[in-house]
């Protein structure tokens, strides 16, 4: 059996030039990094600004394994079914992070004969936004450091500092570090620390701006401080927001691709869902949007944190509607939910599939409360039995819930036209989508009504720094914004052992900060960390590139 990245290497792509003439990019309009990947500029963005928009279709899922389920292999198999069928659909994509490509789960472009290539390029360092978003970010710390070291004008109170440098790999021993040690010429020693490049505000702001204005409106806005009478002090009281968006220049500009069958993907920004909003750009997705009939778009993790976070906050800000959600379910997924370690959620097991498929209703009856049709997909994998296939099957009909069996992951296009079919129907249903919260209240009543409308939860607990803290973003205006939940991805409560449909528990709000630029609030819960580690086992241990530069081991 061939791994995922054989099945990407023996495939014959066509040149990026081909795939952009079939969506009557110019050539003009397209900035190409190689023969394969392409940058979409300004140009294409302003000719096809008053389009009529086409159908917008999210790819979410139930609660995951920790070895992920399948959203973006569902999102590009249904991309390629599409086609099958004779439909006009792009896909929407997050970059991978590589942080998970060589942690747990390897490479983040689809799996089987559902892939968005090239696969190596994708995984690794693309077109380079990564970098530009990490250089962004750390440009500002160091401006930040260095003004602490020239006199400090501002006043900065370096006891009240909220910026962190970041780093798009897994480094648990950068959490927590002191800067500035050796000296009087190497700094004002204080604590910092890093997170991972995906959860920054850079990466948020970059994901959310409208254009290259609004882009270094974004940064200037990013609250960094406070100083030493409590005032709020922005990275453009730093003059630095400038420098940033040059920075970003290109990293604005979102990145075509393809599958393995040739249906164009565009793929841009890479937040993760369970430490950050979890959804692609919004210029990545309207420009999808206006070139295609069809635009397939995933957000990160289960529904609970990306699909609400999708609608919540950029479904809300960019005013998008989408038409239909996908909700990907695996046997073996909701055998973890039902107890099942993961090592043995390949075995029959139809009294664990019975105990966590609750989890499955639970989302489902989540996203309905958006007002949008919801399309079971079965991802089925090689390990599951007809006759645990035929019991989801049966739990989604007895839920009122529409399904298609999915199996892209083995066939291609092929074996998603079921269920390309059945998104087709569900888009032309009436879709009366609306947030699942008015943002004209408290920021502690938003983040209830999640706990309690998407969690499950009986409430929710905040701690004494979360109360202090809503009260300063309050006072700078920060209670009209969304909010944006961190918690674990492995259950609907903020404790990861809780699994398939929890109840009887609260969720406890240990921190908030404030996300200015971005657009929203951000909510600590659980024992989350934006710094993830590597496991025992990195998936970096099996990959290596032979002396021909033929790369092995990205899965």
């Amino acid at each position: 059996m061939l791994t995922d990245i054989e099945i990407a290497q023996s495939t014959k792509m066509k040149p990026i030039t081909e795939i952009a003439s079939a969506l009557g990019i110019a050539e003009e309009e397209l900035e190409p990094y190689g023969r394969y990947k392409a940058k979409l500029n300004d140009a294409l963005y302003s000719r096809v600004a008053d389009r009529k928009d086409g159908k917008l279709i999210l790819v979410t899922a139930i609660n995951p394994t920790p070895a992920g389920e399948g959203k973006t292999t569902t999102t590009a198999g249904l991309g390629e079914a599409m086609a099958k069928i004779g439909k006009n659909a792009i896909i929407a994509l997050r970059e991978p992070s590589l942080g998970p490509v060589f942690g747990v789960k390897g490479g983040a472009a689809g799996g089987g004969y559902a892939q968005v290539v090239p696969m190596e390029d994708i995984n690794l360092h693309f077109t380079g936004d990564m970098h530009a978003i990490t250089s962004a970010n750390n440009l500002l710390c160091a401006m930040l450091d260095n003004h602490l070291q020239q006199g400090n004008a501002l006043r900065i109170d370096q006891r009240r500092i909220l910026l962190k440098r970041c780093m798009d790999m897994n480094d648990r021993a950068l959490r927590n570090i002191i800067v500035g040690l050796g000296g009087k010429v190497n700094g004002v020693p204080r604590e910092d620390g890093f997170i991972i490049t995906v959860a920054s505000e850079v990466m948020a702001i970059l994901c959310l701006a409208t254009d290259s204005r609004d882009l270094k409106e974004r940064l200037g806005r990013i609250l960094v401080a406070y100083n030493m009478d409590g005032e709020p002090v922005y990275a453009k009281d730093l003059k630095a927001e400038g420098a940033m968006a040059a920075l970003l220049h290109d990293a604005i500009n979102p990145n075509l691709v393809q599958t393995l069958e040739g249906t164009p993907a565009i793929m841009h920004g890479g937040p993760f869902a369970n430490i950050a909003h979890g959804c692609n750009s919004v210029r990545a997705t309207r420009l999808a949007l206006k070139l295609a009939d069809y635009c397939i778009t995933e957000a990160g993790f289960g529904s609970d944190l990306g699909a609400e976070k999708f609608f919540d906050i950029k479904c809300r800000l960019a005013g998008l509607k989408p038409g239909a959600v996908v909700l990907v379910a695996t046997a073996r997924a909701l055998k973890y939910n039902g107890g099942v370690p993961k090592a043995e959620t390949g075995n029959e097991n139809l009294k664990a599939l019975e105990a966590g498929i609750v989890n499955l209703g639970a989302h489902i009856r989540n996203m309905r409360k958006y007002g949008v049709p919801v399309v079971v997909a079965i991802n089925r994998f090689g390990t599951d039995t007809d006759a645990e296939v035929a019991f989801i099957e049966k739990y989604c009909k007895e839920n009122g819930a529409d399904f298609a069996l999915s199996e892209v992951f083995a066939k291609g296009g092929e074996g998603g036209m079921d269920l390309a079919r059945k998104v087709c129907e569900a888009v032309e249903q009436p879709s009366a989508f609306h947030p699942v919260y008015p943002l004209n209240g408290s920021i502690q009543e938003k983040i209830e009504t999640i706990a309690r409308e998407i969690y499950g939860a009986d409430g929710v607990d905040f701690a004494p720094q979360a109360v202090k803290a809503a009260k300063e973003i309050a006072a700078l205006g920060g209670d009209a914004l969304p909010v944006c939940i961190a918690k674990t991805q492995y259950s609907l409560s903020d404790n990861a052992a809780l699994l398939g449909r929890p109840s009887g528990f609260r969720i406890t709000v240990r921190d908030l900060r404030l996300s200015n630029g971005a657009g929203f609030v951000v909510a600590y819960a659980g024992d989350i960390m934006t710094m993830p580690g590597l496991p025992k086992v990195p998936a970096a241990e099996r990959i290596d590139v032979d002396e021909a530069g033929k790369i092995s081991g990205l899965f």
